[in-house]
């Protein structure tokens, strides 16, 4: 026999009256029930940003490095998430197979952002016409802390970078100081006096104002924690020659 259904009232959601609505209320009626359903979505992903936000936190002083303590000085006191409309990429579906690949300290946070990834906003900062479909399709970064992410941050940023296998990231330079934190995966990376080095999860890359810098992975997809201090977040990082 067919399963009876709930009243509307009774799901949580209001209830149309037989002769309809108009249009006004038709809207409301859908926002709420978009608000209910992203709020459903939510839960059922665990997603919480100054959790998240908490978790980063937490691993960053396990590390107890000398260059993270300029960095976690302009951490925001108020972690009161904002809303950010979701926005995912091809490359994002890499971050499940990096789970395995954290080394152990770090693999609760991998795991806690691939739960997250559904929610948040993934971004790009070039064009096809600068870098070509290939890199982009292996490319991406969602911001955890700053102007753009759930946590509102003014003079600091924190997100995560993702780069698919067999990727290199041109060189690339800021105005803003930058460290990195590879997550998962080994990759390459280029500064200062253009040598490629090697760099293992959990070590420190830093990156000076207006340093030009690259990456490139080989066979690992690699993802790479990212930390920015600057006055002006609006900025965007500038591809150099």
């Amino acid at each position: 026999m067919p399963t009876p259904q709930l009243p509307a009232a009774r799901r949580g959601l209001p209830a149309l009256s037989p002769g309809g609505c108009d249009e006004s209320r038709r809207a409301l009626l859908l926002q709420g029930a978009a608000a209910l359903l992203l709020a459903g979505q939510a839960a059922a992903a665990g997603l919480d940003p100054a959790e998240l936000a908490a978790r980063t936190r937490a691993l960053l002083e396990q590390l107890a490095a000398p260059p993270l303590r300029p960095f976690l000085t302009e951490w925001p006191n108020v972690m009161t998430p904002r809303t950010v409309a979701p926005a995912t990429l091809p490359v994002v579906a890499r971050l499940p197979q990096l789970i395995a690949a954290a080394p152990a300290p770090a693999r609760m946070l991998v795991a806690a952002l691939n739960r997250a990834a559904a929610l948040l906003a993934w971004r790009q900062t070039y064009t096809r016409a600068q870098v070509g479909a290939a890199f982009l399709d292996n490319y991406g970064w969602t911001e955890l802390i700053g102007l753009r992410g759930p946590v509102p941050g003014t003079t600091f940023a924190c997100g995560f970078l993702l780069l698919g296998p067999r990727t290199h990231y041109p060189k690339h330079s800021h105005e803003a100081e930058e460290l990195y934190i590879p997550l998962a995966g080994t990759a390459e990376w280029l500064q200062g006096d253009g040598r490629w080095r090697r760099h293992a999860p959990l070590t420190l890359i830093q990156h000076h104002s207006h340093e030009p810098h690259a990456m490139r992975t080989a066979a690992e997809p690699l993802l790479a924690l990212y930390l920015w201090r600057s006055a002006n977040l609006e900025q965007k990082a500038q591809l150099t020659s």
